[in-house]
């Protein structure tokens, strides 16, 4: 594919990109096969895989294009919900409770899985299940949900308590495991580990002891010139007393300013590599490149800069965790409305349970979940003020079909929805249009030991080298008949974890966006792969790490439109508003990248549909 220059990608003209999504990937390393008719099993490009895009990335770039002619409606439901992640699932969970258990519900999904960015992972290594997530990793500050979400988890078997003692807490400081930061040879000249973070990312994974060197020790460990060492070292002990302002003035400047013209006026920091350092030092996804932040906010980031900060108060631990991320908290969901799907009736009875995906969508469930069918047109019967039915149009393989309903809940990106729903008041459109998601990437590493992680006391690395800027142990959790990996010499998971963005230094967040949106979906998965290699390869010795014979598998999980970003002033409020039958769900509404704000949506939808 010939690649496309940024100035004419970023005006619009990016419609050979829905080649990059046409066929199957190249197979991850190590014997796992797409083969598998099991979702979770799949390596490879997952995610926004190949070819689930086509059909709404097509409506997106030709929204008057004319489509084949759709077959007659011969369905009709209480409720159509367009897009099974977290917030549709939730939706569909609250219009039964609310209503009656008797309703019958169709999900539509264009991916060939459920639960939205809260994606499952499984890999079988050396004979041993591994399961891990490609997305949405764990539920923050739970217990602060509110009344009509814990009234969720407690129908949906999701037992918070249990998590005190599923999460090893200790797990990183038995095995001697810290953050550090790996610099790379590629960017750097040199392949160096230092024992010290450098940024704050360290502090999401509860038990992680940070730097284990003084600044100074690691500073002079670090493969800077001098100067670059001199202007690092200032930046670590830096920090917002540093803006010789009066304090009314100080908080003025901290919430105003741009963070890379303090590190240079502030602090003094000029140097490239430094400023390369700062640029990777946040891993946060609600974010572009760090260099568009405020001082604020990467001061509540701990960008390199400033001093590490908790993330979370001892009352509310980063442990919310199934070893599936929040695919438990989906499939718990999908096992209430669907029972048939699996045996069980609590979140951890589901663990390790296998899904009969041909269970979703049988004609005598009430609820339905039809996988890999892409709406394209919701359209009121009628006149939407008075209208009582809707018509969901969509596209299944090459079929186009249509089924009516009472009502509908649109819970997928908030983008889509004005070329899905073309009546819309131009005002909704338009705060639709305006919110954004940012690129994510998590690729999941099936190892067969972990013995070269334990060899150099890395817990996690920040890498501000890499395309991945930070790599990790996955998260110790044992629960429901899964156990954590014990000792190195057992098969791990290692997440990456890439937010990436332009190459160029200081484009608007959009344009960060659509740059990197492009380049994500455009390589192959031996891009990536290749890319894994590398990394690990720098990062560990060679005495205790081979890439082709200690990495199992990989399944990389594109998130073109990743998670939510706020888009200016009131415009989410402005964009959910219903309109007619229609509700307007998902986590672009809150605007939150997280996981209970999606299901709080979901919830709020339907009490907002007109009964």
């Amino acid at each position: 594919m010939t690649p496309i220059k940024r100035r004419g990608f970023l005006s619009g003209s990016a419609a050979t990109l829905g080649g990059a999504m046409v066929g199957l990937p190249v197979l991850a390393s190590g014997g796992h096969s797409r083969a598998s008719p099991y979702p979770s099993e799949l390596t490879g490009l997952r995610g926004s895989h190949p070819g689930s895009n086509t059909y709404a990335h097509a409506l997106a770039w030709n929204p008057n294009s004319e489509t084949q002619a759709f077959e007659p409606a011969t369905e009709h439901y209480d409720l159509v919900i367009v897009g099974a992640g977290l917030s549709g699932l939730a939706a569909a969970y609250e219009y039964r409770r609310a209503h009656g258990a008797d309703k019958v519900i169709l999900i539509l999904d264009n991916h060939d899985d459920f639960g939205g960015h809260a994606r499952r992972n499984e890999f079988t290594v050396d004979g041993k299940k591994l399961i891990t997530y490609g997305g949405s990793q764990t539920l923050v500050e739970p217990y602060a949900a509110g009344p009509e979400v814990m009234r969720l988890f407690n129908d949906t078997g999701v037992v918070l308590d249990r998590f005190d003692s599923a999460f090893d807490r200790d797990f990183y400081r038995r095995h001697g495991l810290s953050a550090a930061t790996y610099f790379s040879a590629k960017r750097f000249g040199k392949d160096v580990v230092v024992r010290h973070p450098f940024t704050n990312y360290y502090n999401f994974i509860e038990g992680l002891p940070g730097q284990q060197l003084s600044d100074e020790a690691a500073v002079s460990e670090s493969p800077l010139s001098p100067r670059g060492k001199a202007q690092l070292l200032k930046a670590l002990k830096a920090g917002d007393h540093l803006i010789d302002l009066p304090p009314a003035q100080r908080e003025q400047y901290v919430s105003q300013e741009n963070y890379f013209t303090y590190l240079k006026d502030v602090v003094g920091i000029d140097d490239e590599d430094v400023l390369h350092i700062a640029r990777h030092s946040v891993s946060d996804w609600s974010n572009a490149a760090a260099e568009l932040l405020t001082v604020e906010e990467a001061r509540d980031a701990g960008a390199l800069g400033f001093k590490p900060v908790a993330v979370y108060d001892p009352d509310n631990p980063y442990i919310h965790h199934y070893p599936d991320g929040n695919a438990g908290v989906a499939r718990s969901l999908v096992r209430h409305l669907i029972p048939q799907v699996a045996e069980g009736n609590t979140a951890e009875s589901l663990v390790t349970a296998r899904f009969d995906y041909g269970a979703l969508d049988r004609p005598e469930s009430p609820v339905k979940l039809r996988l890999g069918s892409t709406v394209v047109g919701v359209k009121h019967n009628g006149n939407p003020a008075s209208s009582d039915s809707v018509a969901v149009r969509y596209m299944r393989g090459d079929s186009a079909r249509v089924v009516t309903a009472n009502h509908a809940v649109l819970a997928c990106y908030n983008v889509m929805i004005p070329y899905i729903v073309k009546d819309l008041p131009k005002e909704q459109a338009n705060a639709l249009a305006q919110q954004e998601k940012s690129p994510l990437i998590y690729s999941t590493v099936a190892m067969r030991h972990w013995r070269g992680f334990a060899d150099r006391g890395i817990g996690l690395a920040m890498s501000p080298g890499n395309r991945h800027q930070v790599a990790f142990l996955d998260f110790p959790v044992s629960m429901g008949g899964y156990e954590q990996p014990k000792t190195p010499d057992d098969p791990c998971i290692l997440q990456m974890i890439s937010c990436p963005y332009s190459d160029e230094v200081g484009l608007p967040r959009g344009d960060q966006y659509k740059e990197a949106r492009h380049r994500m979906l455009s390589e192959r998965f031996t891009d990536y792969e290749n890319d894994i290699r590398g990394h690990l390869t720098g990062m560990l010795s060679a005495q205790h790490f081979n890439f082709d014979r200690d990495v199992a598998g990989i399944t990389v999980n594109r998130w073109a439109h990743g998670y939510a970003v706020a888009g200016p002033g009131d415009s989410a409020r402005v964009g959910r508003q219903p309109f007619g039958r229609l509700a307007i769900a998902n986590s672009d509404s809150a605007p939150a990248a997280d996981a209970i704000e999606a299901m709080r949506m979901g919830i709020r939808a339907v009490q907002e549909l007109k009964i």
